[in-house]
This record gives C-alpha cells, structure tokens and sequence, in this order.
C-alpha cells in the first residue's frame, strides 16, 4: 500500500476529516437533544450497546478471528457515516436529529471505541505480540478523534465567518479523502480481501441490514415517531467505514484490520438504498391513503 506514505496520508486524513466535523458542531446540535430525548436516548443505546453486541454475534457465528474480527469491532464503534444525513433526508428522516445523533455520538466515539477496541485485541489477539493491548496505541486512537473536533468546534467559535467560508471546501477535501482511505485499502489488501470475501462479504452485508432494522425497528417499537426512527436507521445504519480505515491503518497499524471496513463500505450503499426506497414508499402510500 505505501506504507511510507499512508503512515503520513492517513493520520492527515483523519485530522482533516475530524476537524471538518468540529467545524460543523455548535451547542444546539447538543442542546437538540433536549427537544428529542427519547429519540436520541434509543438511538444511542443500539448505538453504542446493541450494535456491537449483534457485530461479536456475527464475528463468532462466521468464526472470524485475529486482525479481521477486530476490523469488525472497529468498524462498528465508529460513528455514523457523512451519508447519513443524505440518506436519511431522501427517506423522509428528521435530519436535525440526525445531526445531533452525529454530534453526540462523535463525541462519546472518543471513549467508547477505544474501549471496544481493547476488549476486541484482548479477546481476538491476546497472543499476538505484534499489536497487543498498548494503552499508548489507544490513547493515541483518543488524542487523533478528539483533538481535531475539539480544535474545529474552537475554530468556528472564534471565527464564525471564516468557518461559514470554508465548511464547503473541508467537507469536500474530507470527502476526497475519505474515498482514497477507501480505494487505497481495498486495492492494497486485494489478495486478502478475495482470499476472505466468502465470510467478510456476508458479514459486511448482514451487519449492514441489522444496523438499519434496529435503528428503525427498535425504535419503532418504543413508539418514537416515525420521522425520528427514520434518522435514527441511517444514523445508525451506516457506520463510517473511512474512520475505522484510518485508525486501524495509521494508528493501530494493521493494513489487514481496515479490510472488513473496506469491504463495508463497499457494500453498505445498496442496503442503504434500498431501506431509503422502501421508507419513502411506504410514506407515500400512507399520505395517499390519508388523502
């Protein structure tokens, strides 16, 4: 892959991209939640509970084990992908809710993926000395999440002006970005990635269809509204593949640990898509029933 070059690219990258998102947080998007508590109390917990659950389910079921299955757990700690938000308001979601959920869940990321990162290498590789449990590799994974945001959430406090200017060009630069973090991995570990797409295919995909029915489902079930259940699937449906790459990759240093993430990313859009259509119909034909 260029291990040279992506050991600087890619922590660039995930600065670039972190800072972005500082940039687009204010206050209100955390005080949002008061006016969507039960909304976003739900939408946390199949989060940050539910969803890492159902990933080790599926970790042990296709009896994937070492770098792979802690690229999954990686992956499923990760926040919620920038294409949430698209999702979500071409389905008929409640994209101020979904920008809360982005925002809160950005900053509890900082604490519980590294969390979940430790206990994922204590339980799939406590015997390979190579990457280990190292409180420093996941300090650093705290310290390359947090500090861009938090210096971005300051920048735009103290330059509203300047912010407001430069929100387009960041959000396109981090997109660029991202999308190379995606192609560089998947074209650098192809080998590995055909030699184990029969089980991470179907674990990317299903993991991708669970994400989106529990964030609708659970939801839906708790009587939230359906507008909010909407932004709280694709919140929660659609993991930021890009981030779990760049911190396996750049922090943790495992090339092979962000395959499961490129091989997500890769897959995730047509379930995505599909949930998106399906909702938007659905909301069709009820407001022709209605009328």
């Amino acid at each position: 892959m260029g291990s040279q070059i992506f050991s600087v690219f890619l922590p660039a990258a995930l600065a670039l991209v972190m800072f972005g998102l500082g940039l687009s947080l204010t206050p209100a998007d955390f005080a949002r939640v008061v006016k969507y508590p039960k909304a976003a109390i739900v939408a946390l917990t199949c989060q940050i509970v539910v969803l890492p659950a159902i990933c080790y389910g599926l970790v042990a079921l296709f009896g994937l084990n070492g770098v792979l299955a802690v690229g999954m757990m990686l992956l499923v700690a990760s926040p919620g992908g920038t294409s949430a938000n698209l999702f979500s308001h071409l389905a008929g979601g409640d994209v101020a809710l979904n920008i809360t959920l982005t925002a809160i869940n950005s900053v509890l990321a900082v604490f519980t993926l590294p969390l979940v990162v430790a206990l994922s290498v204590a339980r799939f590789m406590a015997d390979d000395a190579s990457i280990g449990l190292q409180p420093a590799k996941l300090l650093q994974v705290f310290a390359v999440v947090l500090v861009p945001v938090a210096i971005g959430m300051w920048v735009r406090h103290r330059y509203v002006a300047w912010t407001e200017k430069m929100q387009k060009p960041v959000k396109i630069a981090s997109v660029v970005v991202l999308a190379l973090a995606v192609t560089f991995s998947i074209v650098g570990n192809f080998k590995l990635l055909l030699d184990n797409s029969d089980t991470l295919g179907p674990v990317a995909l299903l993991l991708s269809v669970l994400s989106l029915a529990v964030g609708y489902g659970v939801p839906r079930l708790l009587r939230v509204e359906r507008r909010q259940a909407i932004a709280s699937a694709m919140e929660i449906g659609i993991h930021n593949a890009a981030l779990a790459i760049t911190v396996a990759v750049s922090v943790l240093g495992s090339e092979a640990m962000a395959v499961p993430a490129g091989i997500y990313g890769s897959v995730m859009f047509v379930p995505a898509a599909i949930a998106a259509y399906a909702l938007t119909r659905k909301r069709s034909e009820k407001l022709v029933s209605v009328s």
